[in-house]
């Protein structure tokens, strides 16, 4: 059972993006056929920033080290109504303004533990 990433990003720095996996055939006259390819055809992946104290942004790096880009976890996006699979494998160091710190990471959707 895959871990679940409990912290939620800053609304401000949050982003992401779903990219659809197609086959696509194009042929001389202009005319091109798509079909979706794979069961898990579309994926997503979203570029997130966390703002807290300390010992917040310490504990995530400690679940973003844990889980060193190769462990899955379950995480939910905004707006999602069940969690995904998800992997880190880019997180900033954390820059630090007053006596908050901030961090950003990369969650790209998988379909594997």
């Amino acid at each position: 059972m895959a871990d679940t990433f409990t912290w939620v990003p800053t609304v401000a720095g949050t982003s992401g993006s779903t990219t659809e996996r197609v086959r696509k055939a194009q042929f001389g006259d202009g005319y091109a056929q798509r079909i979706a390819d794979g069961i898990n055809g579309e994926s997503s992946s979203f570029n997130l920033q966390f703002t807290d104290d300390a010992a917040t942004i310490t504990a995530i790096l400690a679940f973003l080290k844990l889980h060193a880009g190769a462990t899955s976890f379950n995480w939910t996006p905004l707006l999602w109504t069940t969690p995904g699979l998800f992997t880190c494998e880019k997180y900033s160091q954390p820059t630090k303004d007053g006596s908050a710190y901030t961090i950003t990471a990369t969650f790209d959707q998988t379909f594997t533990p």
